[in-house]
């Protein structure tokens, strides 16, 4: 008889523990499943992402690259276990820098520079980026990550408090940043039932094909650790989803025909003791594949075969805005430009897979899982179950990373139907292949741009077609393609103006929602133009910019005036003196470099907050408690932004009370209003505008039951509220007040829906209600024999209206900065290759420059104390004006990004040649 293993007893921060589990097991896995120490991230299997980070006998290794029997006899630390006093004052310098973000990478930081610290107590910045370079963050950008281990040593407690009316433009530390650098922040993988069966998805090998499914119910008869296979016949109720109504078209489960590599035409349930290791390989089922449409050439041939019946010519949708003669004054135009653009598939490359659970709670579900659109999510399973909205509970967990791809259903469907069918809770994560093969990408662009100005450098016209591959399914390529429109002209007067696109359709991955919903393509056109356009006049690139910047008075391209409280002007003047400074340095340093050049090189956006001429609203839910507390019933999802922290310093400055009286109920839809989609860079803007009229609503309720006038100053206490009007005190005794049947004294709730118009056929009209606005400096460098080009600094002046928290804006400009730099000079997916991120690159730590911001703030007059949203802003002109500095220094357009070092080369051997043909 083959005798038991023998358990493995180790160490775990201190402890001694023995875990009865195969050798060959993670030990990532054995860390979350058997011990529960799910401060332990898993976000790739494969040490790409380090995530995984912990200490093994005081060194820093990915834990999923680490078996179990290897650290047999060893000491293990965890974050968790990471609480002698270096450690603390590192997590305290974490926390007061705003160096967590969505929090997903904070664990693996904070243990690799945990060890780095232990041997090194100051640290140069060098030797931060190579301690930390094999951990990945996409959110943060690094650098307050590099500022906070270089920082760790200062003993400063984080400021989480502000005084009445002191909260709006406080750098605050986030309210739920300690969960985010102790481990027990829960994320989509972190939280189960015990009993939680195991859901994995059947997808499909091929980009386009045929099935059959096989003997399905004998196949699971035959395993013991199969519960059930669900397939298109099992859903309840509508096999369809997506997130604009009109364009519902993705299935759940395909039936009979895939459109895309990754979709999923089945799913096996299994028992989880066994689930990780279950081996899909011979499930039953026959592929006939088909030629697949990949391209938008072939796939808006008149011959080409349509992806769905209801869309000639595999167009989901087309856009237009056109004000004046864009023909008439481009021919009229004294000097034109023009030029074709191509951009690829980019992956969001958040470091948390999608991931959650379900339950059956009579005739209701549950879903607790990563999203960032709660109230989206409900209605869409509702109808896949077939049951009413208010059967359905979303609990959104922590989301380690969103920037638009989980908008989108994932993992909901799946275990939803599971947990429907066998009344029993299930769970699933997706791999990482899994996520980069089946979730949404940034669209591919196609773009043709030709833009006109007069002699005096005043733009007179532009003409601008994109065309967009939204691949199978129709996802967020509807605004997409509404979006562009709009935007492509920038933050500029242009009189005339005619642009047009087209979302199509192919047999790849559905394109969605990325930080910028098309503009970062467009804009990628637009500003090479621009100082294409600046070179023929004999202009400098920002005087162009200034002479033309579109001001409070003039006409968008929509017909709109935005009036007060729109600073891109004040953007680039506030660039003036970075932008002559840098110049001069590139151009004094060029006169004696030979393979080395540098470039400076700048580029502006604009960008309307909100949804495009649609409805958008929040409602925001305040309760004053007998104690004297405040619950804020706050639905919008932190993705790690940080609308936890902004919504509750605008709403207490609004109410008039300290931010520490303030108790935060986060997103729920059985508990909480709907504040809308965390997407658009909204949720400053319009859940904080709705915060804001809550916190005026309560204060006035307040005043009401104390009979006190408008000017009376109200201080919080223990059960009591304070009166202060014309020299005279009095106490609001809460505790003596009738409440009602939540607990509350007072309840209140507010709406904002932000003031809109709907286009019209020629696309005017008023389609957002503010618009954020900013310009980026890009100082580089271009190794001319290799092609490589490495980012020295990037300056960024943004118009923010009101800088609720500037630290949090920081953080949102220097990640924002890090995804414009992937886009520019690394980052393209290729559908079916390098599904993992090894292959896929995105920036690391040694990647990043400093990142110095400016904060302009022309409030709006819209917007709560004038804020408008910053999320989107900081990622749009980081592109172009990499490859305007690209171009300063060495002479060369890339009409096609990212700028890989082949490219680079071609592009620089080809010049050369030119010049000597």
């Amino acid at each position: 008889m083959k005798p038991e293993p023998a358990p493995i007893r180790f160490k775990l921060n201190g402890r001694p523990i023995s875990v009865d589990a195969p050798a060959n097991r993670r030990l990532s896995h054995a860390l979350r499943e058997n011990l529960g120490a799910r401060g332990v991230k898993v976000g790739c299997d494969a040490g790409d992402c380090g995530a995984c980070t912990v200490l093994l006998n005081g060194e820093p290794v990915c834990a999923c690259l680490t078996a179990l029997g290897q650290v047999n006899g060893a000491s293990v630390e965890t974050v968790e276990g990471l609480g002698d006093t270096l450690a603390e004052q590192l997590k305290q310098s974490f926390h007061r820098h705003g160096a967590a973000q969505c929090g997903i990478c904070t664990p693996g930081m904070l243990v690799g520079a945990t060890a780095l610290l232990r041997k090194n107590a100051q640290p140069s910045e060098t030797e931060v980026e190579q301690a930390l370079g094999g951990v990945l963050c996409r959110c943060t950008g690094y650098r307050k990550i590099i500022d906070a281990v270089c920082d760790a040593n200062r003993v400063e407690t984080p400021e989480m408090s502000a005084a009445a009316g002191q909260a709006v433009g406080a750098r605050l530390a986030r309210l739920d940043g300690q969960c985010k650098l102790d481990g027990s922040e829960i994320f989509g993988a972190d939280d189960w039932p015990e009993d939680a069966l195991v859901l994995r998805a059947i997808r499909s090998p091929h980009a386009h094909a045929r099935f059959m499914l096989g003997d399905v119910a004998g196949w699971a008869a035959r395993r013991a650790d199969v519960v059930r296979v669900l397939t298109a016949d099992d859903v309840p109720g509508r096999n369809l989803f997506g997130t604009i109504g009109p364009f519902v078209d993705q299935p759940v489960f395909a039936r009979d025909i895939v459109r895309f590599k990754g979709e999923a035409v089945a799913a096996v349930v299994l028992e989880p003791d066994t689930a990780w290791q279950f081996d899909l390989k011979d499930f039953p089922v026959e592929w006939e594949p088909l030629t697949p449409l990949t391209g938008m050439a072939e796939a808006t041939d008149p011959k080409a075969a349509q992806l769905h019946e209801n869309r000639a010519g595999n167009i989901l949708t087309s856009g237009i805005v056109q004000r004046g003669d864009a023909a008439a004054a481009m021919a009229d135009a004294a000097v034109t430009v023009e030029g074709e653009f191509e951009t690829g598939f980019v992956e969001h490359g958040y470091i948390e897979p999608e991931a959650g659970f379900a339950r059956r709670v009579g005739g209701r579900i549950e879903i607790q899982a990563c999203t960032q659109s709660p109230y989206l999510d409900r209605d869409e399973m509702a109808a896949i179950l077939g049951i009413a909205p208010e059967d359905v509970r979303i609990i959104p967990t922590a989301v380690g990373g969103g920037f638009g791809s989980k908008l989108d259903l994932s993992v909901q469907p799946f275990i939803g139907v599971a947990a429907w069918v066998l009344n029993r809770p299930v769970r699933m994560v997706y791999s990482r292949p899994e996520t980069m093969m089946s979730t949404t990408k940034r669209h591919p662009s196609q773009i043709r741009m030709k833009v006109g100005a007069s002699k005096d450098g005043k733009l007179q016209a532009i003409e601008f077609h994109g065309d967009f591959n939204t691949g199978a399914y129709a996802s967020w390529g509807p605004t997409v393609a509404n979006r562009v429109p709009v935007h492509a002209s920038g933050p500029y007067f242009v009189p005339n103006y005619r642009a047009t696109t087209r979302a199509i359709h192919t047999h790849l991955v559905p394109a969605g929602a990325f930080r910028g919903f098309g503009v970062p393509q467009a804009g990628v056109a637009q500003e090479q133009l621009y100082d294409e356009l600046a070179q023929k006049l004999g202009l400098d690139p920002l005087e162009f910019r200034l002479r033309n910047a579109l001001t409070a008075d003039q006409p968008t391209v929509c017909g709109q005036v935005l009036g007060a409280g729109f600073g891109y002007k004040a953007c680039l003047e506030a660039l003036a003196s970075h932008w002559k400074r840098a110049r001069a340095d590139a151009e004094a340093f060029n006169v004696s470099a030979s393979r080395y050049r540098r470039g400076v090189g700048i580029a502006g956006m604009w960008y309307g907050c909100g949804n495009t001429s649609l409805p958008n609203p929040s409602t925001i839910r305040l309760g004053l408690k007998p104690d004297g507390r405040v619950a804020l019933y706050q639905g919008a999802v932190d993705i790690g932004q940080g609308s936890n922290t902004v919504v509750t310093q605008i709403s207490a400055d609004a109410l008039g009370a300290p931010i520490d009286r303030f108790d935060l109920l986060g997103a729920d839809t059985d508990l909480t209003p709907d504040c809308g989609k965390t997407s658009a860079s909204r949720q400053t803007f319009v859940t904080g505008k709705a915060a804001f009229l809550a916190g005026r609503k309560l204060r006035q309720e307040i005043l009401r039951l104390a009979n006190a006038g408008e000017d009376a100053r109200l201080t919080f206490g223990d059960g009591m509220i304070g009166v202060e009007e014309q020299g005279q005190s009095r106490a609001l005794d809460l505790r003596r007040l009738p409440v009602d049947d939540r607990g509350y004294v007072l309840l209140v709730e507010e709406t904002f829906d932000p003031p809109t118009s709907p286009l019209d056929k020629n696309g005017q009209g008023s389609p957002y209600a503010v618009y954020g606005s900013g310009a980026h400096i890009a100082e580089i460098e271009l190794d001319t024999d290799l092609g490589i080009v490495r980012v020295l600094k990037m300056t960024c002046a943004h118009d923010v209206g009101r800088a609720v928290n500037p630290t949090l804006i920081e953080g949102q400009i220097e990640g924002g900065v890090a995804q414009g730099l992937g886009m520019a000079l690394m980052e393209e997916f290729f559908p079916g290759k390098g599904e993992n991120l090894h292959d896929y690159l995105i920036p690391t730590i040694g990647d990043m420059p400093p990142v110095e911001s400016i904060l302009i703030e022309d409030q709006s007059p819209v917007g709560p104390f004038g804020a408008k949203g910053i999320g989107e802003q900081a990622l749009i002109p980081t592109a172009p004006a990499i490859l305007n500095g690209i171009h300063h220094a060495t002479g060369i357009r890339l009409r096609r990004i990212p700028a890989i070092p082949d490219r680079v080369r071609a592009a620089l051997l080809a010049r050369k040649e030119a010049k000597n043909g």
